[in-house]
């Protein structure tokens, strides 16, 4: 069991369970009370939400692993579980399963709140993650903006399926003003993961070589790739520093926060680019970009506090 929970990449699914109870019950919820805004969702839905993206995300971690079987037995040989500890027929069965699981509760869900054009997102989704592991991934940049995009899509879903549905003339402004800032959570984390995609890129360089497979650091090299990295790592920090500096300025304590959890993580894993060399500062910079999208989560609790004060 424990070999299944490493497949699926449960801390992931863990992360994204919580990113989006935080967006519901830390931010919209106490709004609920406060701005009298609408929502959708309701408790039984909401789960059916987290089921339908923990399936399909989990799913997408199996067909990815299935099909970087070889090239993991180069750059985690460690790590391997498909063809060690469960077989390629095992995994099939169990990314078909998770895939019907998951797209099922997304058409329960669609239903539930009479928006079943919806459904059509969770059967996009389902299908991307399948061609990205077996195709996008090998064209440079575009493999790595797909899994940002999908990890920026699992926060909006939840203000898509909250507060879209019940979306009138009469409450238009608010509604939208607050699903821009869920939006704004979504962009950040699209940076964040994308970053991350290259530099796990760069540190499976030897891997993806002999395999053929044409990232940006095969095609430019690792240190041309680093340098670009480098330079892409500034921007988040600098619209950070821009949010923080336009909405957060009478908010001491959640300028801390951004400051202490956030910022300076970044601007050490900017450093850090610019001197890596080997494949362990690689990893060190990937942990440190994982952990700041933690920390980058749970500052959704500060945001009651911020907008009901």
């Amino acid at each position: 069991m424990i070999h299944f929970f490493k497949l699926i990449r449960w801390k992931n699914l863990l992360l994204l369970v919580l990113t989006q109870i935080l967006i519901k019950y830390a931010l919209l919820e106490p709004l609920r009370q406060n701005y009298s805004i609408s929502l959708a969702l309701s408790t039984i839905d909401f789960i059916y939400l987290i089921i339908a993206t923990v399936f399909i995300a989990a799913a997408g971690y199996i067909i990815n692993d299935i099909e970087d079987v070889v090239t993991d037995k180069i750059n985690k040989p460690d790590s391997i579980i498909i063809g060690k500890f469960i077989s390629e027929k095992t995994a099939t069965y169990l990314f078909i399963t998770l895939n019907l699981f998951g797209v099922t509760f997304g058409y329960l869900l669609s239903l539930s709140i009479e928006k079943s054009s919806f459904f059509i997102i969770f059967v996009i989704v389902s299908a991307m993650l399948y061609v990205y592991s077996t195709f996008l991934k090998s064209i440079p940049l575009v493999g790595n903006i797909i899994v940002a995009a999908l990890v920026s899509l699992s926060i909006l879903l939840v203000g898509l399926f909250d507060l879209t549905p019940v979306l009138t003339k009469a409450n238009q402004s608010t509604q939208l003003f607050f699903f821009d800032l869920i939006k704004d959570y979504a962009i950040f984390a699209f940076m964040l993961s994308l970053l991350r995609e290259i530099v796990k890129d760069i540190e499976d360089t030897d891997g993806d070589h002999i395999m053929g497979i044409k990232t940006i650091p095969i095609l430019l090299g690792r240190n041309r790739a680093t340098k670009l990295t480098f330079i892409l790592s500034i921007i988040p920090i600098l619209v950070i520093v821009f949010y923080m500096s336009n909405n957060l300025y009478k908010q001491p304590i959640a300028v801390g926060y951004v400051l202490l959890l956030i910022v300076a993580p970044l601007i050490f894993t900017t450093i850090k680019l610019f001197t890596a060399e080997q494949k362990k500062d690689y990893k060190l910079i990937s942990n440190i970009l994982k952990i700041v999208m933690f920390t980058g989560v749970l500052s959704l609790l500060l945001f009651q506090f911020i907008l009901l004060k």
